[in-house]
């Protein structure tokens, strides 16, 4: 079995194709980015319409096959911006209905988690979710994937990126931000909020905002103190998580994830447990359709099917809201 998956939840378009043994043959993407200012849903939708058959025809031709041999068209359904999610589920739907192709709708949380699983080989891991919009520490447990922590506001990405528009960098700001930290040296105290198993990040944006309108930081000591300070908090939680549940496996997941401190920090706790930490190629940390195309392929042979009138974008469901078949 041969699926094709269609990633569009937020400033990412991505086409995967995947088979059943979980090969990779192609993962190809195009991003909405900004020199200043953040996403725009409305332009991130636009970009989409734009890339959508450019991105899919690429897929195609890296992997060396016609859209006939494909046997499942996969789409991120939930959770996302409205406006990027629309425009994969009628990439998705267009797709099954001139080919003739049964359709699948995934959850695009669980399709991180489950990349990661395949390519890492973790076994029953705690997955520390830390991406633009999401931010969860996630476990496996009677037929779901349980959220024993999460942000209580913005999503990390979305807060280091707020941190990085008032600096006035573009979209995406992450990288721009650990470019900066590694320049600083100096650690400046910030607010540490940490509540039972979730974080907040609101309170610390607002405290970063006053120290650098007040002119009297230095930049990149800022960024350095942010990304010490936050990842302090997710590995802290990722931690009790593991504890909570007895699991011995971390697995990275999204964006964020990217990070060399933050991968470092989860090592290094993870070292001190006498656990093991996984982390995918940053290919298959940020957002891609080839992980849309393996959940489909497990949802699939699991015997989920979906009619195409149900093939719509559920922009607001959680991850706990799904049942695991396929385990």
């Amino acid at each position: 079995m041969i699926s094709l998956g269609i990633e569009s939840t937020a400033h990412t378009f991505g086409a995967g194709i995947v088979d059943h043994t979980g090969k990779i043959l192609a993962n190809e993407k195009d991003s909405f980015t900004t020199q200043h200012g953040g996403i725009v849903p409305v332009k991130a939708g636009e970009h989409h319409i734009r890339t959508c058959d450019t991105v899919v025809r690429k897929a195609l031709k890296k992997a060396m096959i016609s859209i006939d041999e494909v046997d499942l068209i996969s789409f991120s359904q939930s959770p996302g911006i409205g406006n990027c999610l629309r425009v994969g589920a009628i990439t998705a739907r267009s797709l099954a209905v001139i080919y003739d192709k049964p359709i699948i709708g995934v959850n695009h949380a669980i399709a991180h988690l489950e990349i990661g699983r395949k390519l890492c080989k973790c076994k029953d891991p705690v997955m520390l979710y830390a991406s633009g919009a999401n931010t969860q520490v996630i476990a496996y447990e009677g037929k779901k994937y349980r959220i024993f922590g999460e942000t209580l506001d913005n999503g990390v990405g979305n807060f280091i990126d707020a941190f990085a528009r008032e600096m006035g960098l573009g979209f995406p700001g992450g990288p721009k931000v650990y470019e900066m930290a590694l320049k600083g040296k100096k650690y400046i105290e910030l607010p540490y909020i940490v509540k039972g198993m979730d974080v907040s990040f609101g309170g610390l944006l607002t405290n970063l905002k006053q120290k650098l309108r007040s002119g009297k930081f230095n930049k990149d000591d800022l960024a350095y103190s942010l990304q010490e300070t936050v990842y302090a908090m997710l590995v802290e939680v990722s931690e009790r998580a593991m504890a909570h549940t007895g699991k011995s496996e971390l697995l990275l997941g999204g964006g964020v994830a990217c990070n060399k401190r933050l991968q470092e920090m989860c090592e290094a706790m993870c070292n001190e447990r006498g656990a093991k930490m996984f982390v995918p190629a940053n290919e298959f940390l940020v957002d891609n359709g080839a992980m849309i195309a393996w959940l489909g392929i497990l949802q699939y042979k699991s015997g989920e099917r979906m009619e195409l009138d149900d093939a719509v974008i559920k922009p607001y469901v959680r991850t706990d809201e799904v049942e695991v078949g396929w385990r």
